[in-house]
């Protein structure tokens, strides 16, 4: 039987990302099957390490496993080396001379001082593919600019659109506009890759928080390209489609999101509210918008009369979409989540079970396989078999490392 080769096994990456974006792309890139070479700073490590609580173990002096760290870094080898000294950024040069990918998201310009930029580095590995992610990109007025999810979702728009009507911009609950940046440099790096399979060329790629979530704004800011007119928050409403909403049954809040006329009509002759199919007012999806507040007192009556329960089982008969609004652990406790694995127990030294759960990988393939081979790693875990294994360092050049402060 022939054994189930991973996407990208094979591939060398020497990640310098930190906190969520670029350790985002990177645990994608090593669940895909990546060798993930995670350069951290000796004693405090990558800044994702620190931002909690809650951690692994709160009863140690100095935590290195917060919740927030261990979110985004499995399936990857942590490897000390303080880049700031002349030795750690040769003793980097050697590694990266063997890899395919680099992955940084050091501000624009930063790690030039260390030779570790893409022109230094293009000249000893032509073909690798670095990948920048920043908060503003390499170029315009704030290049030099540090960023942040939150300032990004403040000033890329999505806390314009998001929050009820009269209150206040809201950021979502997430960092999405790092998350998606991640994504977006994942999708960068995979057609990186093949178009080096086919030309042999190397690139440097450009991913910054902003873009990103301007894109993500999609038909929202399209509406706006389009008829001139600057979008309100409307709460958990949807601008263009009705009824697609939050509802209040009898026994608390759950969502409806009803995406066509078929399903609208099905919902009326369910909820006894067939007249409304018929009605001018609430026949299309185009006239139930202009009539969102009169449609919207007639459902609200008519949700009031069962519970979420009754609802969920009854509209999803007749393929009418809805659901209830879960908290995580209900999220966790779900019988879909459950079956697709998307809580996972691995392995973990600093925990007091030896086990934690982590998040599961969203991704699924028929042949290639995501594979949970590595548990997030302790700080500097794997230096020493790294640089024996993959440099043929010997044990007391490393010891000499060490007592340097290099690694």
């Amino acid at each position: 039987m022939t054994k189930k080769k991973e996407s990208l096994e094979g591939i060398k990456v020497f990640d310098l990302t930190r906190v969520l974006a670029g350790p985002t792309a990177t645990q994608i890139l090593g669940d895909l099957g990546a060798t993930i070479i995670k350069v951290e700073r000796p004693v405090s490590g990558d800044d994702s390490r620190n931002l909690g609580p809650p951690y692994l173990d709160s009863s140690v002096k100095d935590p290195k496993e917060s919740a927030y760290y261990l979110s985004v870094n499995r399936n990857k080898y942590s490897v000390t080396i303080d880049l700031t000294k002349k030795k750690g950024q040769i003793l980097a040069k050697k590694i990266i001379k063997k890899c395919d990918l680099l992955v940084e998201n050091f501000r624009a310009g930063n790690l030039k001082q260390y030779g570790l930029d893409y022109h230094s580095i293009k000249k000893i590995n032509p073909k690798i593919i670095y990948c920048s992610i920043t908060g503003f990109g390499q170029t315009g007025p704030y290049a030099s600019r540090g960023g942040y999810d939150y300032l990004v979702q403040a000033m890329g728009g999505i806390m314009s659109i998001t929050g009820e009507k009269k209150g206040l911009p809201t950021k979502i609950g997430v960092g999405v506009s790092d998350i998606i940046t991640g994504l977006y440099a994942t999708i960068s790096i995979l057609s990186a890759l093949r178009f080096r399979d086919e030309t042999s060329m190397g690139q440097h790629l450009d991913i910054s928080l902003l873009d990103s979530q301007v894109s993500w704004l999609s038909y929202v800011a399209q509406s706006y390209l389009i008829s001139g007119k600057i979008p309100d928050r409307i709460g958990n409403d949807h601008p263009s489609i009705v009824p697609y909403q939050t509802v209040k049954a009898k026994d608390g809040l759950m969502v409806l999101a009803i995406a066509n006329d078929r399903q609208f009509k099905n919902f009326c002759e369910f909820s006894g509210l067939s007249n409304l199919c018929t009605n001018s007012k609430f026949k299309s999806n185009s006239s139930r918008v202009k009539n969102r507040k009169e449609l919207n007192k007639i459902i609200g009556k008519a949700f009031l009369k069962k519970t979420i329960k009754e609802w969920v089982q009854g509209l999803t008969k007749v393929n009418v979409p809805c659901g209830p609004i879960n908290n995580i652990e209900q999220v966790f406790n779900d019988p879909q989540v459950k079956s697709r694995k998307m809580k996972i127990s691995m392995k973990h030294k600093k925990s007091k079970t030896k086990k934690i759960n982590i998040i599961g990988s969203p991704m699924n393939f028929s042949v290639s396989k995501i594979k949970y081979k590595k548990t997030p790693p302790t700080l500097g875990e794997d230096t020493t078999n790294f640089l024996k294994r993959f440099l043929k360092i010997s044990v007391p050049e490393i010891k000499k490392l060490k007592d340097e402060g290099i690694i």
